[in-house]
């Protein structure tokens, strides 16, 4: 497996003073030997001419090797066909002209969105997921050899995991202590993070974030499971309804009994009770009812 390493490079800034300094050196001498040669009337000295002339090419070749790099950004170094090391050094660099072929790889953190996939979660209920993961490379090397297409790879891969965590877990849970995908979006989050990060190390790409972003029941139970929740719903209501009515009930006979000195038997009691659950627990507002008799 190609790890990274860095590539031979320098600062830019300053190679770009030495070479100025060179150029300006090798011409001026170049000219000088011409003009003094051409003042005595004798033709220039070869030699040197020839020299300051190599040099002054050779110079002129090293001007190539400036190259810059961007923030969040790694070059990658080839040397025929080989990888030479990534320079992620942002601002002008210069290295050994003619020598690399340099590509560029972007550093910064991304982010995509899947497609709203239908999976059946572990209940066997078809649903509806989409997920938003957040990544970057952090190994240029693995990103840009290992696999064909990094980007590509980081989308298939993150949706097959999106599919796998779903299988795993059901829609909503009906065992207190066991995880779902609608009550424990946290949870779910980090699994899905480290599931996806496994199969993406390969590639040199850390994820830093992965949630749900869409979660619905599909088309053909939406409804069925609707009825269900909101009767789910209503069921828990009145079971709070009627233990709010019970506890009222007894601390108005307690009250009735202990406190006021009423002596009600059984079936007052029972009357009371009946009476009292009806008006707490009922749907409309009780009418009341004036009697004017006995109960026996």
């Amino acid at each position: 497996m190609i790890k990274q390493k860095s590539a031979f490079s320098f600062n830019g800034y300053v190679l770009f003073g030495v070479l100025l300094a060179l150029q300006i050196y090798v011409v001026t001498k170049a000219a000088q030997t011409i003009y003094l040669g051409v003042e005595a009337n004798n033709q220039p000295a070869l030699l040197p001419l020839l020299i300051y002339i190599g040099l002054s090419i050779i110079v002129a070749m090293c001007w190539a090797g400036f190259f810059k790099v961007e923030p969040n950004e790694g070059k990658i170094f080839q040397l025929f066909g080989n990888y030479a090391g990534t320079d992620h050094k942002p601002g002008l660099r210069w290295t050994i002209p003619f020598l690399f072929n340099k590509t560029a790889i972007s550093l910064k953190v991304r982010n995509f969105e899947s497609n709203k996939m239908k999976v059946n979660d572990a209940s066997g209920s078809p649903i509806e997921i989409a997920a938003v993961v957040v990544w970057r490379v952090i190994d240029s090397a693995e990103a840009f050899f290992e696999v064909e297409n990094f980007k590509s790879f980081v989308t298939i891969q993150s949706e097959s995991a999106l599919r796998n965590l779903t299988n795993q877990y059901p829609y909503e849970s009906t065992e207190q202590g066991t995880l779902s995908l609608r009550a424990d979006p946290q949870e779910i989050a980090e699994k899905m993070k480290a599931e996806i990060q496994e199969r993406l190390t390969k590639a040199g790409v850390e994820v830093i974030e992965a949630r749900i972003s869409h979660l619905a029941y599909a088309t053909e139970i939406a409804q069925a499971m609707l009825r269900k929740q909101q009767a789910g719903a209503v069921l828990s209501a009145r079971k709070i309804i009627v233990q709010g009515a019970v506890e009222m009930v007894t601390d108005a006979i307690t009250n009735l009994t202990e406190k006021h000195d009423f002596e009600l038997d059984d079936e007052r009691k029972a009357t009371m009770v009946s009476n009292l659950l009806v008006v707490i627990c009922g749907d409309q507002q009780a009418q009341p009812v004036v009697n004017t008799g006995t109960i026996y």
